[in-house]
């Protein structure tokens, strides 16, 4: 591991207390990494403190440590339901990373009570908890604590247990905002009171998080620590021990040279991030058979009770670092990460090389790949619920694609949607709007009919077929009611037509226009009375009366309005 560290724990201007030192000596960190040396002396000094610094930098204990010593030195002890401190984070994952932590300080200071507050749990359940054990220290994300203000019908007023604030933490601001919880923050932030002490954590500065400073802390200490070596001169944003790469490589040969690198390193740990759930439950799916004698997890926003369970399953494995920016290269750990892109977006690496300040090299191509796809068409074949799978994947891929924030360089029109949908294994493309007009030469479908595709799951397949057969009454039903149409009276047909073109006009009257297009056929008509109405010879009731003697009043007054506007 390199050494990134500032001096040991002992040397800082302020003493640390006994439980502490030991819990950092269990934890066997025995020196503080640059952001702990800066912001641990001015946060125990009751400064208030935004931070900038690199994730994996050891940010958690630069706001852990001070956290503690605050409410050790509070005169009166908190009560059971007396919070004192609160961490607010924007992900389950990172809330339960915390929480560990923290427990390892809290055990040597058994007066300081600890409550996780997090999505996909009962939020009765946890006002039981917090009711029963106390949350002198609450670690949580921001849409249950904010739900958790508004629990008092049911027994907690966290609003009056907060009146005993002494820390707020804010951690990982930049992503709490980019992931709209601005308005669930400053929810939050009313219900806090105005003396607290504030820190303020994140990896990058923003308009959007400089915001958050003024609203949140007073008078902010600001930090910003950058990487030692020839980066720092260039304020990269990710760690230097983070080694990061791209390979560029045609739609259909992406996934294939995914699946050849993840069989190269069987003996590591990864994180694949997909852009969409519908791909993380698709290319999940596939990759269970294609790379064999590997767990294969997937987790995504859409899971609820089982991603909490999945995210502690994964951390069990055993860990070595190869995955996405963010989640390597920790704490003087080496890590690396590989992001595939197209040939079109290939610009994006000088964005951000000069946008994001981090600096990628390319990988080649691999070599000796094997196409997997048709074996995934196989398994689509075999199982609908993969075929369905796989066309979800597909039109989540392409509407996130239109929503890309880096819009510039990921242009839908520049997708090659054939090449795309062979990428995917698909066995007929799939109706959407954003595929008319569009070339798809390249793509064959499957010569079957893919509503005979069944479910392998037997339950499923059977519910599907009594669906599909009350699909096909509902339809000879609706074909004879048709045909009893056909043969109504001629005399209703017409009534019919006229009450369509009524509530039609009615509607356009209501979207603000008071003429259709018969009518206005009409109006124009009309010149020679208008013409008689400018030169006086009629009043403009002999005008309206000769209209309305021949239609709507709407007519009249559109007319009067021609004239007014002419």
């Amino acid at each position: 591991m390199e050494s990134v560290t500032e001096g040991s724990w002992e040397s800082l201007p302020v003493a640390l207390s006994p439980g502490v030192l030991h819990a950092l000596g269990e934890l066997r960190f025995p020196h503080m990494t640059p952001v702990q040396s800066a912001t641990v002396p001015l946060f125990m000094n009751n400064k208030d403190v935004a931070a900038e610094a690199v994730t994996g930098s050891g940010k958690t204990l630069a706001f852990v440590i001070p956290m503690i010593e605050i409410l050790l030195r509070r005169e009166e002890r908190l009560k059971k339901l007396q919070v004192g401190a609160i961490i607010i984070t924007p992900t389950r994952e990172l809330a339960v990373q915390i929480d560990e932590v923290l427990s390892c300080f809290t055990k040597y200071f058994p007066q300081f009570s600890q409550i996780l507050l997090i999505g996909g749990r009962n939020p009765v359940e946890d006002i039981e908890k917090f009711k029963e054990q106390g949350g002198n220290i609450v670690v949580a994300t921001p849409g249950r604590l904010e739900d958790m203000f508004r629990r008092k019908a049911d027994g907690l007023d966290l609003a009056s247990c907060v009146k005993s604030l002494e820390v707020l933490v804010l951690d990982e601001a930049d992503r709490l905002l980019d992931m709209g919880f601005e308005a669930s923050l400053n929810t939050i932030l009313d219900f806090l009171p105005k003396q607290r002490r504030t820190g303020l954590f994140s990896a990058t500065q923003t308009q959007e998080v400089e915001n958050l400073v003024r609203a949140g802390l007073r008078n902010p200490v600001r930090i910003s620590v950058k990487e030692k070596g020839v980066a720092a001169t260039n304020t990269q944003k990710t760690p230097t021990r983070l080694e990061n790469y791209y390979m560029v490589c045609k739609t259909d040969e992406k996934f294939n040279q995914l699946v050849h690198f993840l069989r190269q390193h069987k003996q590591e740990k990864h994180l694949v991030f997909f852009s969409t759930c519908a791909c993380v439950e698709y290319y999940g799916k596939a990759l269970e058979s294609l790379v064999k004698n590997v767990k294969i997890m997937c987790i995504h926003g859409k899971m609820k009770h089982k991603r909490n369970k999945i995210f502690t399953e994964f951390r069990k494995l055993p860990s070595a670092f190869v995955h996405r920016c963010g989640r390597t290269a920790r704490i003087g750990h080496f890590g690396s990460a590989l992001v595939f892109l197209l040939p079109m977006e290939e610009s994006y690496v000088n964005f951000l090389a000069i946008n994001q300040k981090c600096p990628m090299q390319e990988m080649k191509l691999l070599k000796n790949v094997v196409d997997v796809l048709p074996k995934v068409k196989a398994l689509a074949l075999a199982d609908r619920a993969v075929y369905e799978k796989g066309m979800k994947a597909f039109v989540s891929f392409v509407q996130a694609y239109v929503k890309h924030e880096c819009s510039l360089i990921f242009r839908l029109k520049d997708l090659d949607f054939a090449s795309l949908a062979r990428g995917f294994a698909l066995l007929r493309m799939p109706k959407m709007p954003e595929l008319r007009g569009k070339c798809l030469s390249g793509f064959t479908p499957v010569s079957i009919d893919t509503d005979s595709i069944p479910f392998r799951e037997k339950n499923r397949e059977k519910q599907r077929q009594k669906f599909l057969e009350q699909q096909r009454k509902e339809r000879q039903e609706s074909e004879g009611r048709r045909k009893f149409t056909k043969n109504k009276a001629w005399s209703k047909q017409k009534a019919k037509k006229e009450r369509k073109k009524k509530l039609t006009a009615k509607r356009r009257r209501e979207e603000g226009s008071d003429v259709d297009d018969e009518d206005m056929e009409e109006l124009l008509k009309d010149t020679r009375l208008l013409k008689r109405l400018k030169k006086g010879k009629i009043s403009e009731e002999e005008f309206e009366k000769n209209l309305l003697s021949r239609g709507s009043r709407a007519k009249a007054e559109a007319v009067v309005d021609l004239e007014a506007e002419a």
